[in-house]
């Protein structure tokens, strides 16, 4: 690309927002010309609005850039818009922003199960992309894409290859999930000390439904969903960042040994992999993954599997990490946009 790509950050001042904005610096396909919070820091230049909660300085390139309220008019000249707004606002936020012919990668959850909004993992399922074409309501270039819930990210990655070479029937899977999953100031520190939170509203739901939806076949201007059965408990764990999934499945075909099982992993992180970081990395040390250890991981883009053995119940079962702020949202949100540059759709 000669140019980059004009881009606006829809809920900068958050802590999404801010990996976003530290992702963009000097990305060589996007450039940063608005930043999008609430009414509260409009008007204000980025770096004094926002609270920088990432290591150093919000960048120079973006420390200028005035704030903007989540209810004024598009920048002129935005033609992407990264959002990670509060569920509360996105909805018409992101609408608003579509029908002035913006395209939004989103990382708010209202979206995700309109049926002809791509909700995309861009290795496991970036055909389904092409859902974009369906979405008419909106003139110009513009569209929804969301990027998945954090959980269900690290989640998909590990199960999209045995899908492929297996196909998976059934999955128990439970979390434990870092307080940064929360946002900020997230979860009082009296009740998340010393604790275990059994209870994520609507994240047992959200894991079941969406993975359906990202490892279901593209049929015509729809999705049909992956027909597998899960059972999923959602934990909040004391941990900064880094959410932690063990999972048991059930598959279709029934691999011989657990290097054929290994080797669906290998072939799908090589064939991803390319330039860039793979999608998986796989730990043969028994004591491993460990979020402090293994959640930067190819920069924190790579999920990690470990402890994978048979499983007396379901058949097989294994451990997958990965970086919910940075794969889970911020880094996963930039690669939809990515996989939409690449194929042309900017």
């Amino acid at each position: 690309m000669s140019a980059r790509v004009p881009v606006s950050i829809l809920g900068a001042t958050g802590t999404v927002g801010q990996r976003l904005v530290a992702l963009l610096d000097g990305h060589p396909r996007f450039e940063v010309v608005s930043v999008v919070a609430s009414a509260r820091s409009a008007g204000r230049a980025y770096g004094e609005a926002v609270h920088w909660r990432l290591p150093g300085e919000p960048p120079p390139s973006v420390a200028g850039i005035e704030v903007t309220a989540a209810d004024d008019t598009p920048a002129e000249g935005a033609r992407l818009a990264l959002s990670s707004l509060d569920p509360g606002i996105a909805r018409d936020t992101e609408e608003r922003f579509a029908r002035a012919g913006v395209l939004v990668v989103s990382n708010a959850s209202p979206h995700r199960m309109v049926e002809d909004v791509p909700l995309v993992v861009p290795e496991v399922n970036g055909d389904h992309l092409a859902l974009l074409d369906a979405q008419k309501r909106y003139p110009d270039g513009g569209g929804i894409v969301c990027n998945p819930n954090c959980s269900t990210i690290g989640l998909t990655l590990a199960l999209a290859p045995l899908h492929r070479a297996f196909g998976v029937e059934a999955v128990e899977v439970t979390t434990l999930q870092a307080a940064s999953g929360a946002g900020y100031p997230g979860v009082p520190s009296t009740d998340l000390i010393d604790n275990v939170v059994p209870l994520i509203p609507g994240e047992e739901e959200k894991l079941a439904e969406e993975s359906a939806k990202i490892l279901g076949r593209l049929a015509g201007r729809s999705i049909e969903f992956a027909a597998l059965q899960m059972s999923a408990q959602c934990f909040r764990v004391p941990v900064t960042d880094g959410h932690t999934a063990s999972v048991s499945v059930r598959l279709g075909r029934r691999p011989k040994n657990v290097e054929e099982l290994v080797g669906a992993w290998r072939a799908f992180a090589a064939e991803h992999g390319g330039d860039g970081e793979p999608p998986l990395v796989i730990s043969e040390a028994p004591d491993r993954p460990q979020p402090r250890l293994d959640r930067d991981a190819g920069a924190g883009m790579s999920a990690t599997i470990g402890r994978t053995r048979r499983c007396p119940v379901l058949g097989w079962r294994f451990v997958v990490l990965s970086h919910n702020t940075i794969r889970g949202a911020a880094g996963g949100t930039l690669k939809v946009a990515e996989a939409l540059a690449a194929g042309g759709r900017l």
